[in-house]
């Protein structure tokens, strides 16, 4: 397979994607590498998901969640002020359920409940919790420091707390960080990722959000698939594609 390099930012993120539109909600499959809205601890960024969305769809969108500018995947708006305030209380009251995947250093154990507290920036310390799956484990032949061989996990990540960077925080916190994340990760595994394949992006992606529509009562259930960089990491590293590099 070839190695390709991707600069996250150099990406063209339009048309963003589309997975799912009602009167009132809309989400895409947000890149990685792109901004919710604009920060002043990212002033590199020149494109944010909340402007490119309103002048794709020709109309003021809420973003009523946030995702890590390195994460990829569901990102839902409001299309109008009431149905933002809602859906921001039922993200904060727990009524979306969230999963992620991830690739992560190490073999990971097939279940595990992480109850972890998390300190924010201003010393508050918040309970958080996040049940993991391990879906799947692989070996492959890239050496590094004294190991032959990498060993990584495909793992389900399901947080039923909604802290800053709390997945990221919590696979680092039981030794099994997400490949391409900083500073919470790695940064043997993030350099040798980047040298050997061109990868820098975070292999985190938010692939489905379940909810109940405040108005319509009806279940809902947004997936957004993965992105390239991330399927490309897939399938070197869990489809055998190791060993052409032995």
């Amino acid at each position: 397979m070839e190695e390709r390099p991707v600069s996250e930012e150099k990406q063209d993120y339009l048309p963003l994607s589309l997975v799912y539109q009602s009167p009132d909600l809309v989400a895409i499959n947000k890149p990685h590498g792109l901004l919710v809205h604009r920060s002043p601890i990212a002033s590199d960024a020149s494109e944010f998901a909340v402007q490119l969305l309103r002048d794709q769809l020709g109309q003021r969108v809420y973003p009523v969640h946030r995702l890590d500018r390195k994460t990829g995947g569901v990102l839902l708006f409001a299309l109008d002020e009431a149905m933002n305030a809602t859906m921001q209380t039922l993200f904060m009251d727990g009524g979306v359920q969230k999963t992620y995947l991830a690739i992560v250093r190490g073999y990971t154990d097939d279940y595990q409940e992480i109850d972890y507290p998390l300190r924010r920036d201003d010393g508050v310390v918040q309970d958080a919790f996040t049940v993991l799956k391990t879906l799947r484990r692989t070996e492959v032949p890239l050496p590094l420091g004294k190991h032959e061989t990498s060993r990584y996990s495909l793992v389900e990540l399901t947080p039923t707390t909604g802290r800053m960077h709390q997945l990221r925080k919590h696979m680092a916190h039981i030794f099994h960080p997400i490949i391409g994340d900083r500073p919470h990760g790695c940064n043997k595994q993030n350099r040798l990722f980047k040298g050997r394949f061109g990868m820098d992006t975070m292999l985190l992606h938010a692939t489905q959000i379940q909810f109940q529509h405040p108005r319509t009562a009806e279940k809902i259930t947004i997936t957004a698939p993965l992105q390239l960089e991330f399927e490309r990491m897939l399938e070197m590293l869990f489809e055998d594609k190791m060993a052409k590099l032995a």
